[in-house]
C-alpha cells in the first residue's frame, strides 16, 4: 500500500546539485513541489560537524542524499550525523541515498593485517539508524551482504545504453565494448548485451602495486570504435594507458563510459591529453571546474533514475524495474532519442 506521508529529502554538502536535481525531478513526477528539508550543516573551529534540522520530521519518510566522495571521511561523518539527527527527531524511516559509496574498493582482505573497510562503513551506517540504502554501481556486489538492512543497488548501464544509442546513431555496427580488466567483464558484458555489441578485454599485469608492467588486448579491435566500461575512474592512469593500447591494436576511436568520476590528482590533465575522444561519467560525484571545462569529459544525469527509485521505495513498488530500458526511456524522455 502507498505510504500516507510524503517522501522528504535532505542533503549534505557532498553533492548539492544532484540533490536539487532529484528534488526537481520528483516535483515533475509527483505534479507537486518537492524541496529539500531546511537544515544547516556547519563545522566548529576544530572541524567537528554540527547538524540542525529546521523542519518537523516526526513520523516522516526521510531520504538523506549524500555520496561519500572526496573528502570521504568528512562526507561520511556528515551522513552519519544527519541520520542521527533525524533518528532522534522521530523520523519513521530513514533511507540513505549514497550515489557513490566510498571505501567500496576495500571489500576484502587482499593481504594479511589489512581491514575490510567497506564492512566497517556498513556497520557505521546501520548503527547510525539507517533503515535502507539506495546506491549506484557498487564496486563489488557482495557489499550488499555487508548490510543487514535492504540495499538497492542501481546500475548505470541502462542509462549508458540510451546515451550510446543516441550519440552513436548509425554507427552501432562499428562499436565494441571493452573491459579494462578481467574483474570488470561482468559489467562490460551487461552493457554489450544491451546494445548488441561484441566484447573485448584489456588484460593488465602489475609488477607491483600502482605500476602496470604490461597490457594485452584479448580480442580483435581492428577498425572498431571501442568503448571502455568501468565503475570508477580515479587517477585515470590505467584508463589512458588502455586507450593507447587499443589504438595501437587498430581501434579507430576510443571512448570511455565510467559510472563514478573520482578524477583525483592528475586525472583531468591525463584525460585531456589522452587519445580518448570522450570520457562519459555520471553526476554521482560533483565535479571540479577543471573537469566540467574539459572538452572530452561529459556528464550524464542520474537524477531522473534516483528520483523514480525514491518514489518506488516510498510507494512500495519495484526498484528493479529501473534496470529495464523500457522503464528508463519515459523517465529520460526528451534527453535521448532512440533508433
Amino acid at each position: 500500500m502507498p505510504a500516507i506521508t510524503e517522501p522528504k529529502l535532505i542533503s549534505g554538502n557532498a553533492n548539492m546539485p544532484l540533490a536539487k536535481a532529484i528534488a526537481r525531478r520528483m516535483s515533475v513526477h509527483r505534479g507537486m513541489s518537492v524541496g529539500l528539508v531546511d537544515a544547516r550543516i556547519e563545522r566548529f573551529n576544530d572541524q567537528e560537524i554540527f547538524v540542525e534540522v529546521f523542519e518537523n520530521v516526526r513520523g516522516e519518510d526521510m531520504y538523506v542524499i549524500q555520496p561519500t566522495s572526496n573528502p570521504a571521511n568528512d562526507n561520511l561523518m556528515e551522513l552519519l550525523i544527519m541520520v542521527d539527527a533525524l533518528r532522534r527527531s522521530s523520523a519513521s524511516r530513514i533511507t540513505a541515498v549514497i550515489p557513490y559509496f566510498g571505501y567500496a574498493r576495500q571489500d576484502r582482505r587482499a593481504k594479511a593485517r589489512t581491514p575490510i573497510s567497506a564492512k566497517l562503513v556498513a556497520n557505521l551506517i546501520e548503527s547510525a539508524g539507517v533503515d535502507r540504502v539506495l546506491t549506484l554501481d557498487l564496486h563489488a556486489a557482495q557489499i550488499q551482504g555487508f548490510f543487514d538492512i535492504p540495499v538497492d543497488n542501481l546500475y548505470a548501464s541502462p542509462v549508458f545504453a540510451l546515451d550510446i544509442e543516441h550519440h552513436f546513431k548509425g554507427q552501432m555496427e562499428d562499436l565494441m565494448i571493452i573491459s579494462p580488466d578481467v574483474g570488470g567483464v561482468g559489467r562490460a558484458r551487461e552493457l554489450a548485451k544491451r546494445i548488441n555489441a561484441p566484447l573485448a578485454i584489456v588484460d593488465k599485469r602489475r609488477e607491483k602495486a600502482g605500476e602496470i608492467a604490461e597490457m594485452t588486448v584479448i580480442g580483435d579491435v581492428r577498425g572498431k570504435k571501442c568503448i571502455i566500461v568501468d565503475d570508477i575512474c580515479d587517477t585515470a592512469g590505467t584508463l589512458c594507458k588502455a586507450a593507447e593500447v587499443l589504438m595501437e591494436s587498430g581501434a579507430t576511436e576510443v571512448h570511455s563510459y565510467i559510472t563514478h568520476g573520482v578524477l583525483s590528482g592528475p586525472a583531468v590533465e591525463r584525460i585531456k591529453n589522452s587519445v580518448m575522444k570522450s570520457l562519459v561519467i555520471t553526476d554521482s560525484i560533483e565535479q571540479s571546474a577543471a573537469a566540467t571545462a574539459a572538452s572530452n569529459i561529459r556528464v550524464v544525469p542520474t537524477a531522473p533514475m534516483f528520483a523514480q527509485a525514491i518514489l518506488n521505495i516510498w510507494n512500495g513498488t519495484s526498484v528493479s524495474s529501473l534496470f529495464e530500458t523500457e522503464t528508463l526511456v519515459p523517465i529520460y524522455e526528451g534527453m535521448y532519442q532512440r533508433g
